[in-house]
């Protein structure tokens, strides 16, 4: 009779619960083969996107989790267990984390955007707060620039995503922009002519732009021209300080004078 009892027990439970499980079995089956044609999906448009590998790695496994917890989520449900609160913990759970660690979250969401929309690359000299430097790495918080004096300068990913980034590199070439100032005497006709060929005279120095040398500014003590040659971008730190060197040389071989600051001193006899 006892035997009977529990025969009848396991077939009610087959009865009500057997269903639920099939059913169960059946969505995480299905939804698993989803999860997997997503990701791969998602992964041949990242390839095809020329996405950073760590940032595919990252949002893949990313989507899978969030993806397999929402199917488990399903799965539960189907079961007959009560997912609601369990819906509210992981809720609640993220909302504090993403509380402590809302900086890193922004450093993270930068960092993503860098890596799409790629204002930069490995190897570009920008210059982005206060800062000029060969991009080093770009990392998910972090962009790590190599300084002009060889010097490591780490920026966060929210504010260099959220600030200027001035990109010397993309175009290819730079306009070397330099004043020079000379003494009201001079003859501005012959400085100019000086002028320009020093820079028509360097090698490195591109002709098309076309540099020029233009009267800038009438100032105190001198007359200032801006002398603007164009270079490739490799070559920019070389030809600013040939050019600032061979200009001086070649306006002493002219005779013309670059003055410098005069102090005057009036004594008053009593």
């Amino acid at each position: 009779m006892e035997l009977q009892k529990w025969i009848d027990k396991g077939y009610e439970i087959i009865v009500d619960f057997g269903p639920k499980v099939l059913a169960a079995i059946t969505i995480w089956i299905i939804g698993s083969l989803i999860i997997k044609s997503l990701i791969k999906g998602i992964r041949k448009a990242m390839n095809k996107g020329d996405y950073d590998e760590s940032l595919q790695k990252f949002l893949l496994n990313l989507t899978g989790w969030v993806l397999k917890i929402v199917l488990i989520i399903v799965v539960l449900g189907t079961v007959g267990v009560e997912t609601t609160s369990f819906a509210a913990i992981l809720a609640a759970a993220g909302l504090a984390i993403g509380l402590a660690l809302q900086g890193s979250l922004g450093n993270f969401a930068g960092g993503v955007l860098i890596m799409i929309f790629k204002p930069m690359k490995v190897g570009d000299l920008i210059e982005a707060q206060g800062e000029i430097g060969v991009v080093k790495e770009i990392e998910i918080f972090t962009t790590k620039l190599r300084g002009l004096s060889n010097k490591e300068i780490i920026i966060p990913n929210g504010s260099l995503s959220n600030g200027n980034i001035i990109n010397y590199t993309t175009e290819g070439t730079r306009r070397v922009d330099l004043v020079f100032g000379v003494g009201y005497d001079s003859d501005i006709k012959k400085t100019k002519e000086v002028l320009t060929n020093v820079l028509t005279s360097h090698p490195k120095v591109l002709q098309d732009p076309a540099p020029a040398v233009t009267v800038m500014e009438l100032a105190d003590s001198s007359i200032n021209f801006a002398v603007r040659p164009w270079c490739n971008t490799d070559d920019y730190w070389g030809v600013y300080f040939d050019i600032t060197e061979q200009t001086k040389e070649a306006l002493d071989v002219a005779g013309i004078e670059i003055p410098y600051p005069h102090q005057v001193e009036i004594h008053k006899n009593e």
